[in-house]
């Protein structure tokens, strides 16, 4: 019977999570399976591994085949490696010692690895945080100070409508307040007696003369 290694579906719509499961090649993606080796969760950065180390090796060894995903995942996990040392093993090329030796050397360089690529993504979603944080505080002044202008006008508005209102009384104008117009204009000198005197000949000539 082929027996492989694959994953298998659970979670809601748009919202997966998977099993990593032994079962027969023949049987349904989400149907019956063999034995669980664990669970992987891709929607998180980096994604979520849970991995039974031991059972998965120990099927490996026992032929049993993997999809490309769960390869991945078990080569991510160092299920693959261990695999291929201990083929090496059997093959005379190293010792156990120095197969565990290496082993922990590459799960020391792989875990480091791992650690880096977390704190750059910390870093990301850090930096990410600050700037939402000071966008957000940006809109919050702005607001404060559009919240503060309008209650100042109001209050401004309040304090002229309730503001008494002063009536002018009319000014009452006094004979004393009133003044003499000033003269302006030079009244005529009255006439002496003499200067009619003088006109009056003139009138007379006039009379006197001949008719043309």
């Amino acid at each position: 019977m082929p027996v492989k290694i694959r994953l298998t579906r659970r979670g809601r719509k748009k919202a997966p999570f998977y099993h990593i499961v032994v079962a027969d090649s023949r049987a349904p993606r989400d149907g019956r399976f063999i034995e669980s080796l664990g669970k992987f969760n891709p929607l998180t950065n980096p994604a979520t591994i849970e991995l039974d180390f031991d059972k998965a090796l120990d099927w490996l060894l026992k032929g049993a085949q993997p999809t490309d995903t769960c390869r991945s995942i078990l080569s991510y996990k160092g299920v693959m490696m261990k695999k291929h040392l201990l083929e090496g093993v059997k093959k005379g090329a190293f010792t156990e010692e120095q197969a565990e030796e290496k082993f922990q050397s590459w799960l020391t360089e792989k875990g480091n690895k791992i650690q880096t690529k977390v704190d750059m993504l910390q870093k990301g979603d850090d930096a990410d945080a600050k700037k939402r944080l000071d966008a957000e505080t940006k809109v919050r002044e702005a607001r404060a100070e559009e919240l503060a202008k309008r209650n100042a006008e109001a209050a401004a508005a309040e304090a002229k409508a309730n503001a008494p209102v002063v009536e002018e009384t009319p000014e009452v104008v006094t004979e004393d307040a009133v003044e003499a117009p000033e003269e302006t204009a030079e009244t005529p000198a009255e006439e002496t007696p003499e200067a009619t005197e003088e006109k009056a000949p003139e009138a007379e000539n006039k009379e006197e003369a001949p008719e043309a």
